[in-house]
């Protein structure tokens, strides 16, 4: 029977089972006089990580507001209350955004923060979502196509400047992810300019509140949903580190989307001009019954609402003589923040922050019995918050609307779905390398049949640098690393 390891004492077991069972989690408990050594020290480890107290009062608050969001006010965004990039009126400011974001960039000033806690197991990979190809001729990964992007803008800047990169991964990913960047050499930047930080997790709990174990000796854990960016930017240093490089901006992604522009100087631009202290990018819907939440108003504060929250008469609902769609600032996930708003205001709004309720099937240990549970449906509930769930508290706030073919192609579901697949991301980045080259005043070559046509994000980060393609018919695939050696028919 365990008394006292060299992990803990008598005094300090007895005084955690105290606390564990005055939060209603004693049952945790049960059989820990039967685990060896090494396993009940461990235990005593994750055990006494966990704030018991804080966390069940989370599930508490989370399944009482859970169904009740229906009393909330829900409105649209108002007409002009956000900028778009598809206005052809804008084009003049948006050279402004540009010029700006790029100015802030080359002095330094903007970071980046990359969103990769997730695994790419829906595409049947077992390694991070970022290490995935989707089939480009390049061979590239997402997190190579996106370290070429900021390589890219740190020479358009000037070459001398630095675009800090915060990569945040999971428990899953993170030895993996670290590991991919090392064989990778950083895929070109400097190892000093990546900061790794672990997303945090949370107990997962029966639909009665009891905290599951995944087996004897093991709580069971999930990610905290991507709103644990905030703590975790905080509790790891990652934003002092950025106090010390002098970063005031920063811009956050999802690292699932191919057309992202990392460090996006228009957007960037756009926000700080506006002096915004958080921003969000949006696309317009594809369909009023497409399944996307939507930026919109919630108890007239600034808020993201899911496509189920939203009746079929409210999302078809249309501004007056536009035809365009009331609901339609379609949430991509893409976000602006000030360095000031992220360490100095989000750590006091956190404790507002509501825990969404997720119910899953959960594969955990009977505590009573010890019998391994393996659900065949929905058994338990994971707590989760969402990185926008600080918007209702942002005072300044500024959304800018952009074409959807420019810059959102999501990669969620298996090769072969047809939706948010492998297959359509290569196709609308390739799509994109076409339309660049077009714009560029080129011919490609088999355009019209969707040819294998891909631009190195380090010859052209959103079109630029294509000048000498200007009246020259280029063959269709082919992959351009360098504008001084470009295949020509």
């Amino acid at each position: 029977m365990v008394q006292s390891t060299a992990s803990f004492t008598s005094e300090s077991l007895a005084a955690l089972k105290q606390r564990y069972a005055e939060a209603g989690q004693g049952h945790v408990f049960k059989g820990f006089d039967e685990l060896d050594d090494k396993t009940a020290g461990e235990f005593f480890g994750q055990l006494s990580g966990i704030d018991v107290e804080r966390v069940t009062g989370f599930f508490k608050n989370a399944t009482a507001v859970h169904g009740q969001e229906g009393s909330d006010k829900i409105e649209p965004l108002e007409a002009g209350s956000f900028a778009s990039a598809l206005d052809s009126a804008q084009a003049g400011e948006r050279a402004q955004w540009r010029a700006e974001g790029m100015r802030l960039i080359g002095a330094n000033k903007v970071a980046v923060i990359l969103l990769a806690g997730g695994q790419g197991s829906r595409l049947g990979s077992s390694e991070p979502k970022g290490c995935y190809d989707i089939g480009l001729p390049s061979q590239s990964s997402l997190f190579a196509i996106q370290a070429q992007r900021i390589r890219r803008l740190q020479q358009l800047s000037g070459g001398t400047a630095t675009i800090p990169w915060l990569v945040m991964t999971s428990g899953p990913t993170s030895a993996a992810t670290q590991a991919t960047f090392a064989q990778a050499d950083y895929f070109g930047l400097r190892a000093e300019d990546v900061f790794f930080f672990n997303q945090g997790v949370l107990p997962c709990f029966d639909f009665g509140g009891r905290i599951l174990l995944e087996h004897a000796g093991r709580v069971a854990v999930a990610p905290n949903g991507n709103g644990g960016v905030y703590e975790a930017l905080r509790v790891s240093g990652a934003l002092d580190w950025l106090r010390e490089r002098g970063v005031e901006h920063v811009h956050s992604y999802c690292v699932d989307n191919c057309l992202v522009r990392v460090a996006d100087p228009e957007f960037v631009g756009y926000a700080a001009l506006r002096g915004a202290e958080c921003g969000a990018l949006v696309v317009p819907k594809k369909a009023w019954d497409e399944p996307v939440g939507v930026i919109c108003l919630r108890n007239s504060r600034y808020g993201v609402v899911e496509y189920s929250e939203i009746s079929s008469d409210m999302a078809q609902l249309t501004r007056d003589g536009s035809g365009e769609l009331a609901y339609n600032a379609g949430n991509i996930c893409n976000h602006y923040y000030t360095l000031d708003f992220l360490q100095h205001r989000v750590p006091e709004l956190e404790a507002k922050f509501e825990h969404h309720v997720a119910k899953k099937k959960i594969k955990h240990v009977d505590a009573e019995t010890g019998d391994l549970v393996i659900p065949t449906k929905p058994n338990g509930i994971k707590l989760e918050r969402f990185v926008f769930d600080v918007f209702p508290y942002v005072e300044r706030m500024a959304v800018l609307e952009v074409a959807r073919d420019d810059q959102f192609s999501p990669l969620k579901n298996a090769p072969g779905s047809g939706v948010d697949c492998p297959e359509t991301a290569r196709r609308d980045l390739l799509a994109q390398c076409v339309r660049f080259a077009e714009a560029a005043g080129a011919t490609v070559q088999g355009s019209e049949s969707e040819p294998a046509f891909e631009i190195s994000p380090l010859v052209s980060y959103a079109g630029e640098g294509l000048e000498s393609l200007r009246g020259k018919t280029l063959v269709g695939d082919q992959l351009i690393t360098d504008i001084g050696s470009v295949q020509t028919v």
